[in-house]
């Protein structure tokens, strides 16, 4: 596949159009999106005009990329190529249009389409509702499996079939799920509802896409049927929509911890992507003159004994390297719900320990090289106390900081190193600097 690209890549430098076309176009549509992502715009812009199938790729592309190919096409070209898509990829690409081209699209839809598209619209983008697909195909529980198998010979080139089958009664009720593993082998002569299974996991359609996304891993689901709260079904969730849901999550948790979008197109404009990155920078600005100003209370004692400053960043870094690996331990589990009230205490506890056990030893070995080094028992003392006070405040600071702004609503990804690092940078000089003052002057 990497060769592929590569091919692609001299091709399109080079400027020889003729030989991409065909290459480019026997990829997958999702290896065609991940090309397109990895190309700079003026490249990007003529890839795109030789590609056969578009609508499939804008489904698979990030949306920041997404939006700007939307934004080279006209209305009749969006419609053309929305009409082959599923209900959950529509709504994808009418949320990065512009609301009067969207409804123009939504516009051209006969009435059905128009309805189902406009029924996903209607709820939040992080729910199993914004997530599942309207095209759902149902039996009925009184027919007979022989009634669904010539059903499916005569549409089976218009349908999409998962791993089971959706039975309701007359009113849309929910009733179970049949599986193509008891169509194809029971007698065809049996009706459906003797084979169907009626405790097939569905889910409720203002069910958050986190918890979507841990049911389909702790139950090993393929699809499962979206329901209201009165049983009647709505639609349907696959694995392929959880799995984009479970990259996403990944994606925002290493992303936001350098405070970045992780839809962000990685060829964005200088200009835009400085802006962005400008208000994260400017936090950690405030957070470093706050530090700076720990440091600045004891300046006399840096004038006395200037090898503390050489010392001072191994307080820091120790204090810092300890209280992020902590803090993406925590991070993790509330991501996966693995920590909660009942057990953060526990955590708290055991990190504390490991603080403590890694404190001490760490403590040690920079005591010694730093009598080695400058031939002051008094200061390998001094950094060794220190070093234990900010691995302990570490791994503190690393369980209670993302669970207090969990508590708070914000993103514990987005904002907790950052507070963090002001943390055991502030914790870190007091102890080193402050015990300085008070055995050294």
């Amino acid at each position: 596949m990497s060769e592929q690209l590569q091919q692609l890549a001299t091709a399109l430098q080079s400027g020889t159009l003729q030989d991409i076309r065909p290459l480019i176009n026997r990829l997958s549509p999702a290896e065609i999106a991940d090309f397109l992502e990895s190309l700079p715009p003026p490249q990007r812009n003529i890839a795109w005009q030789l590609l056969d199938n578009e609508g499939d790729i804008l489904a698979e592309i990030n949306d920041e990329v997404r939006s700007k190919l939307l934004e080279q096409m006209d209305t009749d070209e969006v419609v053309s190529v929305v009409e082959s898509l599923e209900t959950d990829d529509v709504v994808d690409i009418l949320q990065d249009l512009p609301d009067d081209v969207a409804d123009e699209v939504l516009q051209s839809m006969d009435q059905q389409d128009r309805q189902r598209i406009e029924s996903v619209l209607s709820y939040p983008e992080d729910s199993a509702g914004g997530l599942m697909s309207t095209e759902v195909l149902t039996v009925r529980a009184d027919v007979t499996l022989d009634v669904v198998l010539r059903y499916l010979r005569m549409h089976g080139d218009q349908l999409n079939l998962k791993d089971h089958l959706i039975v309701i009664d007359r009113e849309n009720n929910y009733l179970g799920s049949l599986s193509l593993n008891a169509l194809l082998t029971s007698n065809p002569w049996v009706t459906v509802s003797s084979v169907m299974s009626e405790k097939a996991q569905v889910i409720t359609v203002d069910m958050s896409t986190k918890e979507v996304a841990n049911l389909f891993e702790d139950l090993d689901l393929i699809s499962a049927p979206v329901v209201d709260h009165e049983n009647k079904l709505l639609g349907y969730i696959t694995i392929d929509d959880v799995v984009d849901v479970i990259r996403e999550e990944g994606e925002h948790s290493l992303m936001a911890m350098a405070g970045l979008n992780e839809e962000e197109d990685m060829f964005a404009p200088v200009i835009v992507s400085s802006k962005r990155r400008s208000l994260w920078l400017g936090i950690n600005l405030l957070t470093a003159f706050l530090a700076a100003g720990v440091i600045s209370l004891f300046e006399k004692t840096l004038e006395e004994v200037v090898t503390l400053a050489i010392l001072m960043p191994i307080v820091a870094s120790m204090g810092g390297i300890a209280g992020s690996q902590t803090l993406t331990l925590i991070i993790r589990g509330i991501a996966l719900e693995q920590v909660n009230k009942n057990n953060s205490r526990w955590l708290l506890i055991k990190e504390l320990s490991v603080g403590l056990l890694n404190g001490l030893l760490w403590a040690i070995i920079i005591a010694i090289a730093t009598v080695v080094w400058f031939e002051q028992y008094e200061l390998g003392i001094l950094i060794a106390v220190a070093i234990v006070i900010n691995m302990i405040s570490a791994a503190f600071s690393g369980v209670t900081i993302p669970l207090i702004l969990k508590h708070f609503g914000i993103d514990p990804a987005l904002a907790g190193s950052v507070i963090l690092t002001t943390v055991t940078d502030v914790v870190g000089f007091m102890a080193f600097l402050g015990f300085a003052t008070l055995y050294l002057l």
